[in-house]
């Protein structure tokens, strides 16, 4: 997975958006590890700031994950920008305690003219095992891919 949109690009585009004040430096801890041509793969250890009061990786951290790592995958496609969430859905299967390590690999199913469909998986790194799925709808108007 390489190209002018791939591994260096999506570093690029984590540590920008990490450095900042804003709710994105919740981040700062997940290393871009692969991507390129619609796809963007991520790691991350579970801190103490990524759990709910149970000790359970938090279900808001999970969702965020999606939504940024999904977006990362959209933007390494020809002519696509980030584009503005219409949908997105995630389903909690198996629970990520501290320390855990776990892979976040997103796809870009399809991008059309208007909108993007994308999918998303946590896993752990140990096992492989599903953490959870999310899939996120975006509208990306008139900068979607151009092809079909």
């Amino acid at each position: 997975m390489s190209g002018k949109k791939g591994l260096e690009f999506l570093k690029q585009v984590a540590n920008y958006m990490t450095k900042s004040n804003a709710f994105d430096r919740c981040l700062q801890q997940i290393a871009i590890t692969a991507g390129g041509d619609g796809n963007c793969i991520a790691e991350f250890k579970v801190a103490p700031e990524q759990l709910n009061r149970a000790g359970g990786l938090h279900g808001g951290f999970t969702a965020t994950l999606v939504d940024v790592v999904t977006t990362y995958a959209l933007m390494t496609k020809d002519n696509c920008l980030p584009g503005v969430s219409v949908d997105i859905h995630i389903s909690y299967l198996k629970g990520a305690k501290e320390n855990d390590i776990v892979i976040v690999d997103a796809k870009t199913v399809r991008a059309g003219r208007n909108l993007a469909f994308l999918e998303c998986e946590l896993r752990h790194k140990s096992d492989n095992s599903i953490i959870a799925k999310g899939s996120h709808t975006k509208y990306i108007g008139q900068g979607g891919s151009k092809k079909e």
